[in-house]
């Protein structure tokens, strides 16, 4: 297989898109082939749909189903468009049950329904069994190609086994051992089996404490299962009966997609992080949010309308609002991203909610000290004003710090509570609450004190 450096790349990629030129299938499966399935799909990405039409004469159905399964869903979309039907057909049904499903999901319902029925019918059967799964669960991403063995089994007999049907599996480095019922039992390694003596039954050599997830399991909750086991596998199961395996490929799909989304939740622009989608369809899909914190941003302008009267009085207490929002904006943020992270993460959990807000809290009262004690100094050298001015900022910088961040901790706590993806609670929600609240401590503080203060 070709290594390629950038440089290298680029002039692979010329030769491979000459030959699609030149028409000459012998010249660009000798090239095409030497590629590892990423880089060919780069290359299917990079040229014309002229070029691409000479690839589909020049690719198999099977070797172009190791590729589509690789691309993402728009992509494949395309792609199958530009497919003649029975070559589409042949495509999907050399594709891993999993992959077929999830780029069924994507197509609309006649659409779909017109692939399964011209699909193997045992490949539809199986297709059709993982469609019913709910999204986002480990029923929705597991495969169903995977290899059980039976405890009474020797080791050669499932070596055996092994060389027939290790093509057709999603992975043969665990094996999983089930009873009569089909119930799983226990777990062998494939390093397990290749050093066991080939007399021995499966029963002495696997391990009988088999990590499991049942198909309703929340698909975050499996990825966090894997990463804390190291799992390259899981098996899936349905009342102790097996069903399938998720593997680390798909659970590296998932991580992405979860992070997506709590990123586009955080930053209220879900749903609208693709570059490929129209300005219009991005204006669609953020103004929902856009609107509603314009709506709170009415009751921040109705804040600083009811004290009025102090900033009349005292024209300078106008220049530190923008510092007290800010900041109080951005501490809130702080808080928010670290629960959300451990609550995705599932390190943050009722035992340790108590110590994670006391944290918490304490990090926003040590930040509003540094902060004040700051604008003690810093203040008086710039404003009239002196050390009065400069105690009414720092005070209520302190006390809208120290509260800023319980807002950013809890508000996602309570969200989470109510079943509720804590991403919701975003970036700017979030910042608008603690600019409100930050506003009102900076005003009243300033009006208690406004006689005080050079008018």
């Amino acid at each position: 297989m070709v290594k390629l450096d950038q440089q290298n790349r680029e002039n692979y990629t010329k030769q491979i898109i000459q030959t699609l030129v030149d028409q000459n299938m012998n010249d660009f499966r000798e090239l095409f082939f030497e590629l590892h399935p990423t880089d060919q799909i780069d290359i299917l990405n990079t040229v014309t749909k002229k070029q691409r039409a000479m690839i589909y004469k020049f690719v198999s159905p099977e070797e172009f189903a190791e590729i589509f399964q690789g691309l993402e869903v728009e992509k494949q979309k395309l792609y199958i468009a530009e497919l003649q039907q029975n070559y589409a057909i042949d495509v999907i049904n050399n594709m891993p049950y999993d992959d077929v499903a999830d780029f069924l999901a994507e197509l609309p319902e006649a659409t779909k329904e017109l692939y399964l029925s011209k699909m193997a019918k045992e490949e539809a059967q199986e297709v059709i069994h993982l469609l019913k799964y709910d999204d986002q669960t480990a029923g929705a991403i597991m495969t169903t190609e995977y290899i059980s063995v039976a405890s009474l089994d020797t080791v050669r007999n499932v070596m055996d086994r092994l060389r027939l049907e290790a093509p057709d599996a999603e992975t043969i480095y665990y094996l999983y051992v089930v009873d009569e019922q089909l119930k799983l039992v226990g777990v062998v390694s494939l390093r397990d089996l290749i050093i066991a003596p080939l007399d021995q039954k499966i029963e002495d050599v696997m391990l009988t404490r088999v990590r499991s997830v049942e198909t309703h399991t929340d698909q975050e909750e499996v990825a966090r299962i894997m990463k804390k086991y190291d799992f390259l596998a899981i098996p899936v199961t349905a009342q102790g009966m097996l069903v399938g395996i998720v593997t680390v490929d798909d659970i590296m799909d998932v991580v992405e997609e979860e992070t997506e989304e709590d990123f586009g939740e955080i930053s209220a622009v879900r749903g609208s992080l693709d570059a490929n989608i129209s300005a219009f369809a991005a204006a669609k899909k953020r103004s929902p949010w856009i609107i509603m914190l314009m709506f709170l941003g009415l009751i921040t302008a109705g804040v600083i309308g009811e004290f009025e009267d102090t900033l009349e009085k005292v024209i300078i207490l106008a220049v530190f609002i923008p510092l007290i929002m800010d900041s109080a904006g951005n501490t809130g943020t702080q808080a928010l991203a670290v629960v959300v992270r451990g609550l995705a993460l599932g390190s943050v959990d009722r035992s340790s909610v108590g110590k994670m807000l006391k944290r918490e809290f304490g990090t926003g009262i040590l930040l509003g000290l540094f902060c004040a004690i700051t604008l003690l100094i810093v203040v008086p050298f710039l404003y009239d004003g002196g050390l009065i001015l400069a105690g009414i900022v720092g005070v209520s910088l302190f006390i809208t710090l120290s509260l800023s961040t319980m807002v950013g901790a809890t508000v996602p706590l309570i969200i989470n509570k109510l079943k509720i993806d804590p991403a919701v609670a975003s970036g700017p929600f979030i910042t608008t609450i603690n600019d409100i609240m930050g506003l009102i401590i900076y005003f009243s503080i300033a009006t208690a004190l406004i006689d005080y203060l050079p008018q």
